[in-house]
């Protein structure tokens, strides 16, 4: 996300309390937050490229699972 996109959706979100944030510690805790989701959405991203792959040849997805281990 870049700078404008994670201050948009700060400002959009309705929150229980009034935070006031400066935009800097917006941007890392949107990376903070980025960083810490990304292995679980490779991994989903990757488990469902293999499901694709094996409803149309069970051989390629097995060896995309060799390469990718």
């Amino acid at each position: 996300m870049n700078r404008e996109e994670v201050i948009d959706t700060f400002v959009n979100l309705f929150l229980e309390g009034d935070y006031d944030f400066l935009e800097d510690d917006l941007v890392k805790l949107a990376n903070a937050f980025i960083d810490k989701a990304k292995p679980a959405i490779v991994e989903e991203e990757r488990r469902e490229c293999i499901n694709v792959a094996r409803a149309y040849n069970a051989l390629v997805a097995d060896k995309i699972l060799e390469i990718r281990g």
